[in-house]
């Protein structure tokens, strides 16, 4: 994994491998506590569901993470005193989070850490502090397993949060 150049807000790194992803999903769940939103945004195959695996293991949750998308939700307990991780797969639902009431995010979110992939313009409200990130990668026809990661705090939580340890 590694670093780039980036903006003080944001924290950039480039990924070549599933591993390495799945390794930066572990990273960031040592960051991750109850209450925490983050929002997973790139091209189908980008690696949102493996960096969420690498999630799940460093929660130390129960269950074999796999994408969400034909269930919309997912809930992994904690196998220890941990947070459980909520997996969410927003991409065939509508707009906005009142199509999303139902899942009952907002009940969930104190005591969990809810990981959304495609949740731009749909989970927003559910709180002013939340990462999101965006994984970009080559599009078309091609074998290229390099991704650019782009992580973006947001609100009061994130804005002491070291980012930076995920670059080591």
């Amino acid at each position: 994994m590694e670093a780039v150049p980036h903006s003080p807000v944001e924290t950039r790194l480039t990924v070549t491998s599933p591993e390495q992803m799945r390794a930066l999903g572990l990273k960031l769940a040592k960051l991750l506590r109850a209450g925490d939103l983050v929002m997973l945004s790139g091209e189908l195959g980008a690696g949102k569901t493996t960096l969420t695996r690498g999630l799940g293991e460093g929660l130390g949750v129960r269950g074999a993470v796999t994408s969400p998308t034909f269930v919309i939700a997912r809930v992994h307990p904690s196998l220890g005193d941990g947070p459980p991780l909520v997996h969410v797969d927003a991409y065939r639902l509508g707009g906005g989070l009142d199509e999303m009431e139902d899942l009952d995010l907002d009940v969930s979110l104190p005591d969990s850490v809810i990981v959304v992939e495609w949740g731009e313009g749909k989970v927003e409200e559910l709180t002013d502090d939340r990462l999101h990130v965006q994984i970009h990668r080559a599009v078309g026809d091609t074998t290229d397993e390099v991704r650019h990661v782009t992580l973006t705090p947001l609100g009061e939580r994130w804005a002491a949060a070291d980012l930076g340890v995920l670059t080591a």
